[in-house]
């Protein structure tokens, strides 16, 4: 064990890694709530561009349409992954309360939606590259998934309360209702909300980086390889 005084100075240089990683974190979370708020500005209060002249009806506006969730989009099975069988590597491997590891090889192809099936059930996910979604979770294809998708599936209702056995029925999700807008409007959307992602998937992609230069740094400052 070094002297007090060498501990000291390794947990300084600790916690500015640390820091970095949280400011960092709270970046990520105004860029979410950022998006969050625009989606419901849009698609819950209805004051997307162009409303002023839209016609309402049965409450919507003209040329929207409420669908099954079933008709928007295919929840696909992920495909199990032992952790004594995952070869760590460039790929981020995901269960239902988000990444638990990573793997040499992807099983699908990014950006996609992650949905909890069993264990956190009805977590949601947005994955912006190529990765492995183990057997306890759904994926939505990169040909169905965007980003108003993404923010729409929080209002859709997974959990059912009266499902004997915790875990997301597929039957149960395709039957939940949404509010579908125009492509047009859709496209828009992404559009506006895309750079607010792109920023958020680099903090997080910075943050993986901080993280694994701290715990590379840590036990050769303690073991006195590196001088503080």
């Amino acid at each position: 064990m070094p002297p007090l005084t060498t501990q000291r100075k390794v947990a300084r240089r600790v916690f500015a890694y640390d820091d970095l990683i949280e400011n960092n974190r709270r970046r990520i979370a105004l860029l979410e709530e950022a998006a969050r708020l625009l989606y419901r500005e849009w698609f819950v209060h209805f004051r997307f561009p162009g409303h002023e002249h839209a016609k309402f009806i049965d409450g919507l506006p003209e040329g929207w349409r409420r669908s099954n969730f079933g008709e928007v989009a295919e929840l696909k099975y992920g495909k199990a992954l032992k952790a004594e069988y995952r070869v760590e590597g460039e790929f981020a491997v995901y269960g239902s309360s988000g990444v638990v590891g990573s793997h040499k090889a992807a099983f699908v192809d990014g950006p996609a939606i992650v949905v909890g099936r069993k264990g956190n059930v009805g977590s949601i996910f947005w994955v912006p590259s190529d990765f492995w979604p183990i057997d306890t979770v759904y994926y939505i294809s990169s040909e169905q998934s965007d980003l108003w998708l993404y923010l729409s599936l929080p209002n859709v209702g997974f959990m059912n309360t009266d499902a004997g056995v915790p875990g997301l029925n597929r039957d149960f999700a395709y039957s939940r209702k949404l509010v579908c807008p125009p492509e047009r409007v859709r496209a828009l959307f992404n559009e506006e909300v895309g750079p607010m992602f792109a920023q958020r998937n680099t903090l997080e992609h910075y943050n993986q980086k901080l993280a694994q230069a701290r715990d590379l740094l840590l036990p050769r400052l303690m073991s006195g390889e590196l001088t503080v």
